[in-house]
């Protein structure tokens, strides 16, 4: 199964993500984790990537497709991937069916958890996160169950901030929700349940 994680921030895509990994061993490719893993490495990529970030600048769309053409060659991601993060835009989205298309790879389904805006604002805003491990949880959890550090509200989980990260998700990712559904791959969920519900309702959209 290979598939294309949609939602907005906060919507509780990597939370879905995780279980379908730990049931079914499909590869989690965030293209987060694909840049900070090549600057580490030091790779030619990741060189690149590192200079470019330095300056202040994005890391072009080209770069990145390459990230992944890198990351879709591991073993691992043979067995079925979900790719979180990428594509943003419906460039990117043109460009990823270019590179499955040239590797004979099918992307099965876009998977969109689709959460109401109000009840994204409510929940980022109540997200406490770990400042050494970066575990998450709610707004009464003070101290990180996972390694004793204190949990703090990072600056981007305020209200004004998760409003700004919202209006760049509607203008840029949004309209992939309707590339995805004009191309038949579209499945979409309802994100505002018990993630345990949510992810019986993912297993059946996606006849798991």
């Amino acid at each position: 199964m290979n598939l294309v994680l949609l939602g907005a921030p906060g919507a509780g895509k990597g939370t879905q993500a995780q279980k379908l990994v730990a049931e079914f061993g499909f590869a989690h490719i965030s293209t987060g984790d694909l840049l900070r893993s090549a600057v580490a490495a030091q790779t030619p990529l990741g060189l690149q990537v590192k200079e470019i970030m330095a300056q202040g600048k994005l890391v072009s769309d080209d770069i990145v497709i390459k990230l992944v053409q890198e990351r879709l060659a591991c073993d691992d991601a043979k067995k079925g991937f979900i790719l979180d993060g990428f594509p943003r835009t419906i460039d990117q989205a043109v460009a990823l069916d270019e590179l499955l298309s040239s590797l004979s790879i099918t992307l099965d389904a876009a998977l969109y958890v689709n959460v109401a805006t109000e009840a994204i604002i409510t929940r980022l805003s109540s997200r406490r996160t770990c400042k050494s491990c970066g575990y998450t949880a709610g707004a009464d959890t003070t101290v990180c169950p996972s390694c004793a550090s204190e949990m703090i509200q990072r600056p981007d989980d305020t209200p004004a901030a998760i409003q700004i990260r919202l209006d760049a998700y509607h203008k840029q990712t949004a309209p992939l929700v309707s590339f995805y559904e004009d191309a038949c791959k579209l499945k979409e969920v309802d994100g505002d349940a018990d993630p345990d519900v949510v992810y019986a309702e993912v297993k059946r959209q996606l006849s798991l």
